[in-house]
This record gives structure tokens, C-alpha cells and sequence, in this order.
């Protein structure tokens, strides 16, 4: 048998894993899921969709499409879905991949993209981050005849910094117009700094300019799968076209629909995390760690070699934190508890 050579170097996708203190205690807080689940509206349109399983999902997700349209203003053909965010991207990568083409992200950013553009096979190109944070002028300078897209994580995943408007639309305007540029916002609704740009203003100018987001992070959907690009006619439908058929099941699309007739009551669910996420980072602080600022739904210590004590002895507490090694940790917002449970590690731990 004969596989692609590429399988040979390419890591494995390791997920956020779960840790239990001598104690019994045990907190998830290393993959960025909602500490809430459902609300009991959507509850009750999985429970009717779970009724209906032994039929094929719609393949064209029409009344989900429907009502992202309606939701954000956008024409239904700007819309293409898939099964999260992370496989939208994939999909993206597969209508602009071609032998010597090339990517070009942030890096440390959103660890799949590496996976992602191995498995289409495109050539990584990694611009090193600045402060924690994109390099925007070094992504423009990246940018070669070759590339065929450019992913802006915004929040970035795993430090929660952000690029504001004036910064990302100079950046835009360098990007050539035959250069897909990705804006990757799976935490935008986390978002609180009024300069960091909604990427849905900029795609409508900008025909090389799609947005990527997710209902599995604020809307608490991780489970079920759903994402989806917006973005001008053309980017979406190349999209739509690689989608594998049924790809969103029914249940996902019948939830989908229900969470944003329910935003909300989701979105006051989101506050409860950004006032705990200001409460972590300030505490934190005042321990004496070093904490850039997040708008997202996670907070990131710069711990170099310590990173793999510093996950062990969280482990100790029952909590479970996401380790980068060599590099740093990256730490969920939950509930109160898990919150409090992971400062407490946190403060014991020496610096």
C-alpha cells in the first residue's frame, strides 16, 4: 500500500484532554467549550430532530442558510456550511490547494491550519507573532506569487489578542486580489474592544475576504458540529461545491436553527464568561503572572520550558489546561468553580 508521504511527518491532532485531582475533582478548561449547555428551546429542537434520524439531513442546509442570511443581512448564496469551522476551513483550502501553492498564517495561531494545509497539500508559510499578537506588515511581506490564502485569526487561538480596524483594513489593502484572505473569527462574539473589526463589514467590499465562524463556541453547540463562511458569491459557492453531501446532520442544522431564535438568551449566557474572563486575567494578574489581553474565551500564559510542570501541577487540582510545550498554556473560561479551582493552582505555583 502505498500512502502519501506526507503522513509520515504530519502530527496528530491531540484534543484537549480531561484530568482528575486525587480529590475526584475535575475541570475541562483545555478546549475552549461553553461552560453552558443548550438552552431547553434548542434542547427541544434536538429532541425533535432526534425523531427524524433514520432520514438524510438536507445536503443544502437551506432553512439553516436561510436564517444565517436573515440574521446578518447577507445574500444566501454568500453562505456555505460545513461540519464546525475547522472543516469549512479545510473545504477552503481544497478549492484554492495546487501543487506549489502556498498558505500563509500566524504562528503560534490556530494549530490545525498546519494539518489542514498538509492533508490539501499546500507549502506552510509561518510569520512568527509580534507581542502575542498577528504581525500583519510581516503577513503582507509573506505574501508571494504563490500564495493562494492568507488565514487572520482574530481573536487569535491560543493567546485571545486581536488586530484592530486601521491594522487588518492596511493589511487588506496590501493583499493582492487573486489572495484569499480568511478571517477567522470562530470567537467574535467574545469580542468587547469596539476597534476590533466585524469581518462581515469588510467582505462586502472585498471579494477575496471570507469569514469564517462557528456555533461551537459561544452558542455551546461543540458537540453537534456546525460552521460556515461568508463570504461574495464566487468564494462561497467553490466552498459549497467540496462539501461533502450530508455533511451537516439534522440535528446540528435543527439545533443551529434554534440557537440563533435563541441568541439572546445565549448571548447573556456569553456576558457571564467575559465578566469571569476579566475576573481570571485580573487575578492573575495580581499574582504576578504576565497576561496579555484576551477577547475570547480563554486566557494564555507564556510559560517557555515550565509549560509541561505548569499543566501537570493544574492536573493536581483537577483542572485540565492546554499545553503548547516549549511555549505556553492556553486556559478556558468555565464556570465559577472551575475559574476558582484554576486560580488556585495558579497562585501556588511558582513563578
Amino acid at each position: 500500500m502505498r500512502f502519501r508521504a506526507i503522513l509520515d511527518t504530519m502530527p496528530v491532532y491531540k484534543p484537549g484532554k480531561r484530568v482528575v485531582a486525587p480529590d475526584g475533582r475535575s475541570f475541562k478548561l483545555s478546549s475552549n467549550e461553553s461552560p453552558f449547555g443548550p438552552p431547553p428551546s434548542v434542547v427541544e429542537a434536538m429532541r425533535r430532530a432526534a425523531s427524524e434520524a433514520h432520514l438524510y439531513p438536507d445536503a443544502s442546509c437551506h432553512r439553516l442558510t436561510e436564517a444565517l442570511a436573515d440574521r446578518y443581512g447577507v445574500p444566501y448564496d454568500h453562505i456555505a456550511l460545513g461540519p464546525g469551522s475547522v472543516t469549512v476551513a479545510q473545504q477552503l483550502l481544497e478549492t484554492l490547494a495546487e501543487p506549489g501553492t502556498e498558505v500563509v498564517y500566524a504562528w503560534r495561531s490556530f494549530e490545525a491550519y498546519p494539518l489542514l494545509a498538509d492533508v490539501a497539500g499546500m507549502t506552510s508559510v509561518q510569520v512568527p507573532l509580534r507581542d502575542e499578537t498577528h504581525d500583519l506588515d510581516a503577513l503582507a511581506e509573506a505574501i508571494t506569487d504563490r500564495t493562494r490564502l492568507v488565514f487572520v485569526c482574530n481573536p487569535n487561538n491560543p493567546t485571545g489578542t486581536v488586530n484592530r480596524t486601521a491594522e487588518l483594513i492596511a493589511f487588506l489593502d496590501r493583499v493582492p486580489e487573486d489572495v484569499v484572505v480568511a478571517l477567522d473569527e470562530a470567537y467574535h462574539e467574545y469580542v468587547r474592544d469596539e476597534d476590533v473589526p466585524d469581518g462581515l463589514t469588510l467582505y462586502r467590499e472585498r471579494p477575496n475576504v471570507v469569514v469564517l465562524r462557528t456555533f461551537s463556541k459561544a452558542y455551546g453547540l461543540a458537540g453537534l458540529r456546525v460552521g460556515y463562511l461568508i463570504g461574495q458569491g464566487r468564494a462561497a459557492e467553490a466552498v459549497r461545491k467540496v462539501m461533502v453531501p450530508f455533511a451537516v446532520n439534522h440535528i446540528a442544522q435543527a439545533a443551529a436553527i434554534a440557537s440563533i431564535a435563541a441568541e439572546r438568551e445565549l448571548l447573556d449566557r456569553v456576558e457571564v464568561v467575559v465578566k469571569e474572563r476579566t475576573r481570571v486575567r485580573e487575578t492573575l494578574l495580581a499574582q504576578g503572572w504576565e497576561v496579555p489581553p484576551t477577547e475570547a474565551n480563554f486566557v494564555w500564559l507564556r510559560l517557555g520550558e515550565r509549560t509541561m510542570a505548569f499543566a501537570e501541577h493544574c492536573a493536581g487540582y483537577g483542572v485540565a489546561v492546554r499545553p503548547f510545550p516549549g511555549e505556553g498554556a492556553r486556559v478556558s473560561i468555565g464556570d465559577a468553580e472551575a475559574n476558582d479551582a484554576f486560580l488556585e493552582a495558579a497562585g501556588s505555583f511558582p513563578r
